[in-house]
């Protein structure tokens, strides 16, 4: 046996990982965190109704956020499109060859998965 007064048996050590995770401060400060934070929700949502000029940029703001995360992401897969592309040219023939069937075999394999997924 260890030090601590449970045993190492299965059922000790998930007893104490069930006290370790209901330990009564961590649940105390995780609460008051989600207390807090839902009234720092409630009031900014209240003053985004009292004031619809800020709700509008915000909502405006929030979109080109968005916007120029799909367009980083766009110019990401672009890149990776044309490092592959390059990596394929510099490969000698022979390899091209196989490492072109093997990108076709993938992507033709994570397009049925993508259909198989919206049906």
């Amino acid at each position: 046996m260890g030090d601590s007064p449970l045993g190492d048996e299965p059922l000790d050590i998930l007893l104490k990982s069930t006290r370790d995770l209901l330990r009564p401060e961590e649940l105390v400060r995780e609460a008051t965190r989600d207390i807090v934070k839902d009234e720092i929700r409630r009031h900014l949502e209240k003053t985004l109704k009292e004031n619809p000029a800020i709700a509008k940029a915000m909502r405006e703001a929030v979109r080109a956020l968005l916007e120029a995360r799909a367009a980083e992401y766009a110019a990401l897969v672009r890149v990776g499109a044309c490092t592959a592309r390059l990596g394929l040219a510099a490969a000698p023939p022979e390899l091209r060859r196989q490492l072109t069937r093997e990108a076709i075999e993938l992507l033709g394999e994570g397009l049925g998965q993508i259909v198989e997924k919206t049906l």
